[in-house]
């Protein structure tokens, strides 16, 4: 065998990373899917230019299992809520990437893959996303032993409109969405909500997620309802926020609001603000050196989370 030809091999080997596993997928719900009804919506699928994945039009939700590496999983779970206004998911820099930064960490992540509000195919459109939500935190639960979590250490994470989708989650949870939820707690326990919509308020709100998720005309108490710093009580799980004060598209008082509704039901929180890194940056605001997931593993590490 040629010297050069052995060589080639060993480089080849030497670029395959050694955890090669395929993601697995589970489907949300088995049998009929709550709030949908027969249309002929489809899921798309886009690929920009700069490699990332925008997602519209889900109809089959589902979650994408991330599992760190052998021996390093301490117990705790994040289900992943992408953004994108409550009209496509920006599934991999809001997702996947975030996913397996987590798993460093030794936490285990679930990527969901949420229903976005849809008159065609959702009877209710304005409680899809939550259904969706509820039914992750519900599954992994459920599925707890089988990635040996700790059912009492999952929480939730989500960005731009997923945050909005997160802080309802972490804030409604008393009272299920759906006809006939199971046992299985939807309380998270805990929150990260990284450049969050939070407000549907006039002032606050970002307009594109609040028309999406209610419509054009939505009520006063629709309005009251959706805003999620108005949901804050003393129950609300523990609070991770980032956000840039330059963000032009969710204004940063989103972020200070809840941290403050927080601050007044004395439910523990800590908020990171940069003065500049706009909107949607993901893992890396550019800006700065500073890494917000350094900082979120600090926190995750202070409150026991990060402990096998």
């Amino acid at each position: 065998m040629k010297k050069s030809f052995v060589l080639g091999l060993l480089a080849l080997a030497a670029a395959v990373p050694v955890h090669v596993h395929a993601q697995q997928t589970l489907p949300l719900y088995t049998g009929t899917i709550p709030d949908s009804k027969p249309s002929a919506v489809q899921e798309t699928s886009l690929t920009l230019a700069n490699g990332g994945v925008r997602i519209s039009n889900v109809v089959q939700p589902n979650l994408t299992v991330f599992v760190p590496p052998a021996g390093t999983a301490n117990g705790t779970a994040v289900v992943i809520c992408p953004g994108g206004g409550y009209a496509r998911l920006s599934i991999d820099s809001e997702g996947y990437d975030v996913a397996k930064r987590l798993n460093e960490m030794g936490v285990t992540a679930f990527v969901l893959k949420y229903r976005l509000p849809n008159d065609q195919s959702q009877p209710d459109k304005s409680i899809a996303p939550l259904l969706d939500a509820q039914q992750a935190l519900r599954l992994v639960r459920q599925q707890a032993a089988k990635y040996s979590l700790n059912p009492e250490r999952i929480g939730l994470m989500g960005f731009s409109a997923g945050g909005h989708l997160a802080a309802w989650a972490g804030t409604q949870f008393a009272k299920p969405v759906g006809d006939k939820p199971s046992p299985e707690s939807v309380r998270p326990a805990f929150l990260v909500l990284m450049y969050p919509v939070i407000s549907f308020s006039d002032t606050l709100k970002h307009g594109g997620s609040r028309d999406n998720l209610l419509g054009k005309t939505p009520t006063p108490e629709q309005i009251r309802r959706y805003s999620n710093e108005l949901q804050v009580s003393a129950q609300t799980p523990p609070t991770f926020l980032v956000h840039a004060q330059d963000d032009k598209t969710v204004p940063v008082n989103n972020s200070i609001v809840f941290y403050q509704a927080c601050l007044r039901h004395g439910v523990p929180a800590e908020l990171h603000l940069y003065p500049k890194g706009g909107h949607g940056f993901g893992l890396n605001n550019k800006t700065t050196k500073d890494l917000w997931t350094d900082r979120l593993r600090n926190w995750m590490d202070a409150n026991g989370w990060l402990n096998k």
